[in-house]
């Protein structure tokens, strides 16, 4: 009787154990399956952040690659266009030199000599010129001053009496660059008035400008 009592209790302790050890197996399954599931999600999250990235920094380098080409075809472009401007200015120049060379010159010469007397207003004026225009200048001075003390007298009632000479020292002259024409210095250099053709050239160019662009570039307008 005794024995049986005995082995009921085992049998109960053994079931007892037996439940015990189901039940933490089927929660280790599960809080197993719980934590892997976590983890894989994680993971899928880290590979489409990383893809998300990696799309991104794409996107950008390929932003990057097309506005440094963008930015090198404007090059290129301006490049063209200012090169293009420069050709025709120098174009421009080659038929000033022409002009200089014409039967009509000396008589361009005096008026551009009165002009700058006429802007720079000094009572003692030196002239400076091309080395082949000395003659021309030389010719034309006399009357160019004649004319400018006329111009001043009937505006202001004044009869002026300038001291205008013609620059000697030979190595002083201006260079051929200028195509031509004058330029009045006053108060030892202080004061200068450039009325040479391509200084003259470079005003109209710069004038025109707006003008030339829209003719040549109808585009960017």
């Amino acid at each position: 009787m005794a024995s049986d009592q005995i082995r009921q209790m085992v049998n109960f302790i053994l079931q007892e154990a037996h439940e015990k050890a189901n039940e933490i197996r089927v929660k280790t399954e599960h809080d197993f399956n719980l934590e892997k599931q976590t983890l894989v999600h994680e993971a899928k999250l880290n590979i489409q952040d990383e893809f998300t990235k990696k799309e991104k920094d794409r996107e950008v380098q390929e932003r990057i690659s097309r506005s440094a080409e963008i930015g090198e075809c404007r090059v290129k472009k301006m490049t063209l266009r200012d090169e293009l401007l420069q050709t025709l200015l120098s174009e421009a120049g080659a038929k000033c030199a022409v002009v200089a060379k014409g039967q009509n010159y000396p008589q361009l010469v005096q008026k551009l000599i009165v002009q700058g007397l006429i802007k720079i207003e000094e009572n003692e004026v030196v002239v400076y010129c091309r080395g082949e225009d000395v003659e021309t200048v030389e010719e034309v001075l006399p009357d160019a001053v004649q004319e400018y003390v006329d111009i001043m007298e009937k505006e202001s009632t004044v009869t002026l009496e300038p001291k205008v000479t013609l620059n000697s020292n030979r190595e002083h002259d201006l260079a051929d660059s200028t195509y031509g024409g004058v330029m009045l210095t006053a108060v030892a250099g202080k004061i200068v008035c450039d009325n040479t053709l391509a200084s003259r050239l470079t005003l109209v160019y710069e004038e025109l400008l707006p003008s030339i662009r829209a003719i040549l570039f109808p585009d960017e307008q």
